[in-house]
């Protein structure tokens, strides 16, 4: 089993974690697949969109303990067919993160952390927004930034969202682990947001509720 763990976090949320270490053929063997899902599954060409596919069912069956289905909207975004959750899902590289709530909107989001998000920094961080002169620190301080503000996305169901403009992660001291506060405004919302992040060796995970 690659169940990493799942955890009450909040209120009527609970977040899971699943390590994809598997090989597709005991994957597939472990979840329970209805048509229309072997269909999307047998759609992916990339090997490891399958196992990301396979691994949030997977992973959905033991936070669940019940043959939950996954439905999409037309923006994309994830629901339960019988609606006994709210969900968020993510996954980087080697994990597969759901975030579930019977009565609270959520999101999650996970990266593995590359050298590549100096980059594009410009693209999502606001003037506002304060990131370190650490050197040692600064990528990791991007990428809560990055984390918190998909996850906001996410639980704002992709409401004309503008990374940079929109969505605002209040100045904070990166640590291991931490609570930080966003903030979203744009014409439909405006909001202050509650959001948990941690550091796993090179994957940073940012979870949030309301």
């Amino acid at each position: 089993m690659s169940l990493v763990f799942i955890k009450e976090t909040d209120k009527d949320c609970k977040l899971g974690l699943w390590k994809i270490n598997e090989s597709y053929e005991e994957l597939v063997g472990r979840v329970d697949l209805d048509d229309h899902e072997r269909e999307r599954l047998e759609s992916f060409k990339n090997p490891a969109r399958k196992l990301e596919f396979l691994s949030v069912r997977a992973l959905l069956q033991e936070m669940t303990e019940k043959n939950a289905r996954i439905v999409y909207d037309r923006t994309n975004k994830p629901y339960l067919r019988d609606n006994s959750y709210r969900i968020s899902i993510s996954h980087s590289g080697e994990y597969t993160s759901i975030f579930l709530s019977r009565t609270r909107h959520v999101g999650v989001d996970m990266e593995k952390m590359t050298h590549r998000i100096s980059r594009i920094a410009h693209y999502f961080i606001n003037p506002a927004e304060q990131i370190t002169t650490d050197e040692n620190k600064r990528r990791y301080h991007l990428y809560i930034h990055w984390c918190a503000k998909e996850a906001l996305y996410k639980i704002c169901d992709k409401n004309a969202l503008n990374f940079k403009e929109h969505l605002i992660i209040r100045p904070f001291e990166p640590a291991d682990e931490g609570v930080i506060q966003g903030y979203v405004n744009n014409e439909l919302i405006e909001e202050e947001f509650t959001l948990h992040y941690v550091r796993m060796n090179d994957y940073v995970l940012v979870w949030c509720c309301k």
